[in-house]
Order: structure tokens, then C-alpha cells, then sequence
């Protein structure tokens, strides 16, 4: 069932999104060489808990830490471990937090030092996708508006959309109604309307669009082994149009206006 949230569930998500956010960004000013996976995991948990939140993913179906990194080939769900950060290493990293029973969810990909040229234009070409398909949301529009701009963007790219994982609907659980692929024609699905809250994540490979999970039951790569990256908002549709509730204070684009395309912003 979709469920709609009022303006006053709106803003108790916008207040677990925050801590998301602040989290986040300690986490990317923390990525550095020579930093362990764990130990990022361990100022997440601190961050969130001392803001007053709970990491919404320790625990969830046996997920045993706060955060999921994943490295390089790694697209989603890494588990932190004693994997030790590299120069050059591309990483992910998602987020999530429950606060007064609301759940907010976020996701970046962030450089280990210098990365190579083919490494950066991913991370920013799905950074890109995130965005533009922010801008789909707006009420009037149909769900499958989202997911056909980040197939859009991320193929003209010459970009691999994984078709095997979604984003979501989000409110009081982490993950409800609806999906939201990340790929599709125009025009199917329902009508965004405001009060609908969704957990848009581009999930987009250098290579081919087919994944793998591997032994752990938890870490998804690239068939391939070629690389991946990840960005995810939490997000509400509104009446004035998306309002970004996860948004962060460094390696954000925040005007999702100049993301829609110009005969919708004429309209």
C-alpha cells in the first residue's frame, strides 16, 4: 500500500534527514587512504546515535553494521570489514536513520584520494541521473518519469542501468511502496501527487547492466567487474515540487530546477 504523509510527517522526516545528511558528511570528509571500511562504520553509528537517531541498518534482515560500502566493482550492500581504502578506490556509500520512528535514507559515491578520469565521469554522470530524476518529481507526472531520466542520461553515457535493485517508497519503514526502477518508458505508473516520499537511488555500472551477489548474501557487483556508483536522496513530492530531505552540506548539487528539462520549466 502507498501511503501519503502529512506536511507534519514531512517535516519528521526532514529532521531524520538531517541527521543522514550531517552523518554523510563527516562520513566523506573521514574517506581517506588508509582508513579501514570498520572504522567508518563506527563514526557513522557514534554520529547517529548522538544526534538521537538509530542506524536504520544494523540489524535490518541481519545486516550486521550501520552503513553498506561498497568498493569499486562493488555496486551496493558492501559490508564494512577491514577492508583497508586505497588511492584511487571509487566508494560508495549508503546510509540510513530512524528518528522518532521516521526513516530517512541516503547514498554518495566518493573518491579514496585521486581517482582515474574514467572513474570521475561515472561518479558524476550518476550524480547527474539522481538529480534529473529528482526533477521528474513533481506532481502530475507518472512514477516511470523517474526512472526514464536516469536510463536517459546514464545510456546516452554509454552507462549500464542495473535493472535487479530499485529505489522506494519510505515513511515509517525503510522500504515501502512503490518501487521506483531506475529505467522504463515515460507515462506508466501513478500520478505523483504531493505528500508521496520516495527514496530515489541510481545504482549505474561502467559496464553492462547485469549484477551478482556475492557469498556473504549481502554484496552486490558488477557481472563485469568493471565499476559502479551510487546516489540516493530521500525526497518529497510537493506542491511547490521535490524537496530534497537529505540534502548535504558538501559534494551537493542543490538547484534541481536547472535538472528539468526546459520545455517542462517553460510550462
Amino acid at each position: 500500500m502507498i501511503t501519503i504523509k502529512s506536511a507534519r510527517e514531512i517535516e519528521l522526516m526532514r529532521k531524520s534527514g538531517k541527521v543522514t545528511a550531517k552523518t554523510l558528511s563527516a562520513l566523506i570528509r573521514a574517506v581517506k587512504p588508509g582508513i579501514r571500511t570498520r572504522d567508518l562504520d563506527r563514526l557513522a553509528e557514534q554520529s547517529i546515535r548522538s544526534m538521537g537517531g538509530i542506524p536504520t541498518f544494523k540489524g535490518y534482515n541481519g545486516f550486521p553494521a550501520s552503513i553498506c560500502t561498497s568498493v569499486n566493482d562493488e555496486v551496493v550492500h558492501g559490508i564494512p570489514g577491514d577492508y583497508v581504502l586505497k588511492e584511487g578506490d571509487l566508494l560508495s556509500i549508503d546510509i540510513g536513520t530512524t528518528l522518532e520512528g521516521y526513516v530517512s535514507d541516503s547514498a554518495v559515491t566518493v573518491p579514496v584520494g585521486k581517482i582515474a578520469a574514467n572513474a570521475e565521469r561515472l561518479m558524476r554522470v550518476t550524480q547527474e541521473c539522481l538529480m534529473l530524476a529528482i526533477a521528474q518529481m513533481v506532481k502530475g507526472n507518472h512514477l516511470s518519469d523517474i526512472g526514464h531520466a536516469v536510463q536517459q542520461h546514464a545510456e546516452a553515457n554509454g552507462y549500464g542501468v542495473v535493472r535487479d535493485l530499485v529505489g522506494h517508497g519510505i515513511g515509517t519503514r525503510m522500504h515501502e511502496e512503490p518501487q521506483v526502477p531506475n529505467f522504463g518508458p515515460r507515462g506508466q505508473g501513478i500520478v505523483l501527487r504531493p505528500g508521496l516520499v520516495l527514496a530515489v537511488e541510481p545504482m549505474i555500472n561502467e559496464g553492462g547492466h547485469e549484477v551478482r551477489t556475492l557469498a556473504d548474501g549481502w554484496t552486490v557487483v558488477t557481472a563485469d567487474g568493471k565499476l559502479a556508483a551510487h546516489f540516493e536522496h530521500t525526497i518529497a513530492v510537493t506542491d511547490e515540487g521535490p524537496k530534497i530531505l537529505t540534502l548535504r552540506d558538501i559534494w551537493e548539487h542543490e538547484d534541481v530546477e536547472r535538472y528539468r528539462p526546459k520545455e517542462e520549466v517553460a510550462a
